[in-house]
């Protein structure tokens, strides 16, 4: 016989790695190169199955981009880092990746096995960092177990709820030769949600006056979001979109009315969360109970059993893949009771809140108000445009005034907030994308921790438009201080860096802009450059977002 699951591969580790990541769909590693991982290049440049290697100028923006590329593609994303601080750099990535359940296995090297415990370069016990910020953590142990044991983690980190995954293999191992059974891509089998669960959310749903859905990033990863697109529509509810769940009803929908979402949380009686946590981003899950009014029932939709919010009192809930859980959910329902009235007084609300941006968007002021960036930037955004987030206030506008046309365009750093995702989530981008725009919106704090890693962009040829909003402060924290203690420190940067001239001197393309009406030309020849192309934009370091938490 010779199909796939009686094939044999022969060679070292690097081969059986190489070729059990291709099974699962992988098409690119990231990394930064080191000694001890030379094994896994040699099979991704010229071993039987390539892929292509995308080299980066630090271990984070490696994870990130597998991150990214995972959450771009719904493929599990591959970053490859070398023994001891190639490892300890990546992990606040591998953390991030953790709390925005991306799928993602990161490899590292290891110091020989045959000289553990005598001092060897970069002697570090890796896994033992990982075991809290990953759905396994663990060392592979000899050169005929790596294939099977790279599917193992494939497998575990594509499987609901996903997450990273993070092995690392001895020097003396990954140099090491052995024969092992070729693996086999893998079959996806849907978590089934209980039957029971979804006629008890069927009950809350359809006895609900006022129910808002709230759709996030998990319907994305799921491939969930033409069922819930049409379960919302059959029904005609409200929605409000967050995380990757931005475009599952595009801009313009007249369901969609994230717009209004403060309206929309403290009016209503139902508010039903699919796919994110019921965390500080929503309230930790209560909404509504104002001037004396009952608070909201909560309903919680979740891809797994254990994402199910256990911190506050649930009307019901259900878990399982959230196609199924979805169109469950509509078969279930015993009625369907007429919400017109309701959607439409939540649709006024949201058009009136998008009409009061009108000021914002085009603003005159001097120094440039954020709010204008976004005014011209939405001008010449194409429906495909792929628009990622790094940075503090300067991204928080972007949230509220930058709405996608498709689903999974969107990347931001999600809950753990993590700065320095950028870089590598265009380079991401970029790969998975060729023809679309790529847009990646820095704070100037947030560029302080990625923009070396333009020269990967340059290198490999990934042009994206880069825009910096360049207040000169760190502005989450800048007025917070101020309000508490009456003044700031260490909450400034240099004013107007030069930032579009370090992207020149990295070999890309940029420019400077203090005038407003200068912001619109220069996006366009950002998007009409070859180049990975930076617009500078000189902002108003006074115009704070408004915002009602802080986080905590």
């Amino acid at each position: 016989m010779d199909d796939a699951t009686s094939r044999e591969i022969s060679g070292h580790s690097g081969i059986h790695a190489v070729a059990a990541a291709r099974a699962h769909g992988i098409e690119v590693m990231f990394t930064l190169s080191g000694a001890h991982v030379f094994p896994l290049y040699d099979a991704a440049v010229k071993g039987p199955d390539p892929m292509r290697l995308v080299d980066v100028r630090h271990e984070a923006t490696a994870v990130f981009a597998a991150e990214g590329l995972a959450r771009l593609t719904r493929r599990p994303g591959l970053a490859v880092l070398t023994a001891g601080p190639g490892v300890t750099n990546g992990v606040s990535a591998v953390t991030s990746a953790y709390f925005t359940g991306s799928p993602l296995l990161v490899l590292g090297g290891r110091a020989p096995a045959n000289r553990w415990g005598q001092g060897s370069l970069q002697e570090l016990d890796h896994p033992r960092l990982f075991t809290t910020i990953t759905k396994h953590a663990a060392t592979i142990e000899t050169a005929d177990a790596v294939g099977r044991e790279v599917d193992a983690a494939l497998r575990l980190a594509t499987s609901a709820h996903r997450g990273p995954v993070f092995l690392d293999i001895a020097f003396d191992v990954i140099y090491a030769h052995a024969t092992a059974p070729a693996p086999s891509p893998p079959v996806p089998a849907p978590l089934e949600p209980d039957e029971a669960d979804l006629r008890a959310v069927a009950v809350a749903l359809s006895q609900a006056v006022r129910p808002v859905f709230v759709v996030s990033s998990d319907v994305w990863m799921d491939g969930a979001e033409q069922t819930v697109r049409t379960v919302v529509e059959e029904l005609g509810v409200p929605v409000i979109t967050t995380g990757q769940g931005r475009g599952v009803l595009p801009r313009g929908h007249p369901l969609l009315i994230t717009r209004a979402r403060s309206a929309a949380f403290n009016a209503a009686d139902l508010v039903v969360v699919a796919g994110g946590p019921l965390d500080f981003r929503l309230g930790y899950g209560r909404f509504g109970g104002r001037d004396g009014a009952a608070p909201a029932a909560v309903v919680h939709l979740a891809d797994s059993p254990g994402q199910v919010a256990t911190h506050v009192e649930l009307a019901a809930s259900a878990a399982g893949d959230l196609s199924r859980v979805f169109a469950g959910i509509v078969a279930a329902m015993p009625g369907r009771p007429d919400w017109s009235e309701w959607t439409a007084s939540m649709r006024a609300a949201a058009d009136e809140a998008a009409a009061g941006d009108a000021d914002l968007l085009g603003a005159t002021s001097d120094p440039i108000h954020p709010g204008r960036v976004y005014g011209e930037l939405r001008r010449v955004l194409d429906d495909d445009a792929v628009v990622i987030g790094d940075g503090g206030d300067f991204v928080s506008f972007a949230g509220r005034f930058v709405e996608p046309a498709m689903p999974g365009r969107w990347l931001d750093p999600g809950p753990f907030g993590c700065l320095g995702t950028g870089l590598g989530y265009a380079a991401a981008a970029r790969l998975a994308h060729p023809s679309a725009q790529v847009v990646l919106l820095l704070g100037d704090g947030a560029a302080g921790f990625s923009l070396m890693d333009v020269d990967t962009l340059v290198r490999h040829n990934l042009p994206v438009v880069m825009v910096v909003g360049n207040n000169g402060v760190w502005g989450l924290e800048k007025g917070p201080m101020q309000m508490l203690y009456g003044y700031d420190v260490a909450a400034d940067l240099q004013p107007s860096t030069r930032y579009d001239e370090v992207v020149r001197a990295l070999g890309g393309a940029g420019e400077l802009v203090t005038d407003p009406g200068e912001i619109g030309p220069a996006l366009r020849r950002g998007f009409d450059a070859a180049v990975p192309y930076l617009v500078n934009v000189v902002t108003d370091p006074t115009a704070a977002y408004p915002r009602s938490t802080f986080g905590v």
